[in-house]
């Protein structure tokens, strides 16, 4: 049996059970608050555990490393959408110790793209069309400097607006300990 298919038949258990009618809410954060985080597999009950949260308490966005590598990419746009859409009145930028993405370098990610059948000639031709794959690809060395970075391009970003706390924190993926690096307080609340 494949992943897809178990998660199907819990699925139908699940909605045939009933058991959806205790995660029922709206759209809107109750605490009005977004978070960007790591897609670790070890955050996935930590983060809300450790912060408290229940279904319907926050707009979550997770990728590889909590990062805002472009700042007109998806991440960015749902942060402004959760903003002026979705009643989002905090942002929370959450990554955490023993990332993935530390030290991570475009060239090991080329290499087993190779391995997987992903040919030269399509890297390429993803250079020749000016994409930077070795900054696109690349992690980082500090985790706290990659947090003040990613908050940095959040506050600058030009749709972004000035009353808006962003704040940064790192979390420990065994404990949940928060660790804050970058306490907002300039913003307005």
């Amino acid at each position: 049996m494949s992943v897809l298919d178990e998660v199907l038949a819990f699925n139908q258990e699940f909605v045939d059970s009933g058991e959806y009618a205790q995660f029922i809410t709206n759209k809107f954060p109750e605490r009005h608050v977004a978070i960007l985080s790591c897609m670790d597999a070890r955050m996935v009950e930590l983060l809300p555990k450790a912060l408290g949260l229940k279904n319907g308490d926050a707009k979550l966005i997770k990728n590889a490393g909590a990062l805002v590598t472009h700042p007109f990419g998806s991440v960015m746009r749902s942060l402004l959408v959760g903003i002026y859409q979705l009643e989002v009145k905090e942002i929370l930028v959450i990554a955490h110790m023993d990332c993935g993405m530390r030290s991570l370098h475009a060239d090991e990610i080329l290499n087993r793209a190779k391995e997987a059948g992903i040919t030269q000639e399509a890297i390429d031709t993803l250079i020749n069309a000016g994409i930077d794959l070795e900054s696109w690809l690349k992690g980082f060395d500090n985790v706290e400097d990659s947090v003040r970075h990613t908050v940095s391009m959040i506050k600058k970003h030009p749709l972004f607006p000035k009353h808006i706390p962003v704040h940064g924190l790192v979390m420990h993926p065994a404990t949940g300990k928060l660790s804050t690096v970058v306490h907002d307080r300039d913003a307005a609340q």
